[in-house]
């Protein structure tokens, strides 16, 4: 049976070079990410069941690895810092139908576009641009990590780039022929050339493109919550551990709400990051876009917190912006007024110096206290 072979190095071309030979000995391959400490690296690879880890040391078998299924390509953990990770395992089918859709809906031509890799690998969002060139044939260019100036170095007219919002911030769009974009919720005022995308470790990277999903991909809504079923050939196939969270007819619940404008979906956020405040639901996002134009907020996120009035209430946990003053609390409340409801306005401001983030740059509400 095929092994699952966890590549635990820097991003690169040996890095490359290591998934072709996996892939061409019918391996799967596990991206460990390189930000964990020993022991939880340790912790990753035998909860998901890896049977051999390749490092800076060489190649070693590792005890207790379990094979995975013909015709899989990849494992992503979908955690791996706290509690037990799971592992979306994706199929090479999976794997060539995200290429093929994505490089119709871009116009992506192997022949003149080139890919460039500056996202984690642990991270789909960052992993499926390899997978997209491997796929299509297109040039490919791996940077071993997110460096402004090495990003721009390695820009052109014909580089397509996947980028989050913290990263497009401080590179800009101009210098690339296409950005694709992802990680969190985008800015306003995007250039033509930037692709907002929706997606999921287990719908294999961005099925929704620009708020219309690719050739091939089904999008529908729950009547009672607006919950967003998506259903496609680049789904994942189970989880590690043998659970497939798919319904009979291919659906996959991602826990997101959405709702339609102008037939284009639109991402209200996680279910689970609903503010119900007097009654009233308010999803964080618009009120963070809201915020985000004082000029005193450098980043801002949006959570709720119980209170024994209003159920919960909404908090703004702002970083200021670098040389201001933090805003005021009836600032920023004005703000959300003039543009919202007055339900929606923050009733607590937190000013923070960071807000924690994952590795691509995606705020994490839970962590938000």
């Amino acid at each position: 049976m095929p092994d699952l072979i966890a590549i635990d190095l820097p991003a690169g071309p040996a890095w490359v070079e290591l998934l072709r030979r996996a892939w061409d000995a019918g391996d799967a391959v596990l991206p460990v990410d390189q930000r964990l400490a020993p022991p939880a690296k340790r912790a990753v690879l035998a909860a998901l069941g890896a049977g051999v880890v390749v490092d800076a040391g060489g190649r070693a078998t590792l005890p207790g690895g379990r094979p995975v299924e013909p015709g899989d390509a990849l494992v992503m953990a979908t955690s791996g810092t706290t509690g037990e990770p799971k592992g979306v395992v994706l199929t090479h089918d999976a794997v060539l139908a995200s290429a093929r859709a994505t490089a119709a809906r871009l116009g992506v031509d192997p022949a003149v576009h080139r890919w460039l890799a500056c996202l984690p690998l642990n991270h789909i969002g960052g992993l499926s641009v390899l997978t997209k060139a491997l796929c299509t044939g297109s040039a490919l260019t791996v940077l071993p990590g997110f460096d402004a100036e090495a990003v721009l170095a390695a820009s052109g007219p014909e580089v397509l780039v996947s980028l989050v919002p913290t990263a497009l911030r401080r590179v800009g769009s101009a210098a690339f022929h296409t950005v694709v974009l992802g990680g969190s919720a985008p800015p306003a005022g995007l250039a033509a050339n930037v692709h907002t995308t929706y997606g999921l470790t287990e719908t294999g990277s961005g099925v929704v493109y620009d708020g219309r999903p690719l050739d091939g991909v089904d999008v529908a809504l729950d009547d009672a919550d607006g919950q967003i079923r998506v259903r496609g050939p680049m789904l994942l196939r189970a989880y590690r551990d043998g659970r497939v969270p798919l319904d009979d007819a291919g659906w996959f619940a991602t826990g997101d709400a959405g709702r339609w404008v102008d037939d284009r979906l639109v991402v209200d956020g996680r279910l689970s990051d609903l503010i119900v405040t007097g009654g009233e639901n308010v999803w964080p996002t618009p009120i963070e876009r809201i915020l985000a134009t004082h000029p005193a907020v450098g980043e801002v996120a949006v959570a709720g917190r119980p209170d024994e009035e209003w159920g919960e209430r909404v908090v703004a946990f702002v970083v200021p912006a670098a040389g201001s003053e933090p805003p005021t609390l009836d600032a920023l409340r004005g703000l959300v007024r003039e543009q919202l409801a007055a339900f929606a306005a923050p009733r607590e401001l937190v000013v923070v110096e960071a807000l924690p983030k994952t590795a691509i740059g995606k705020v994490q509400r839970a962590l938000l206290t």
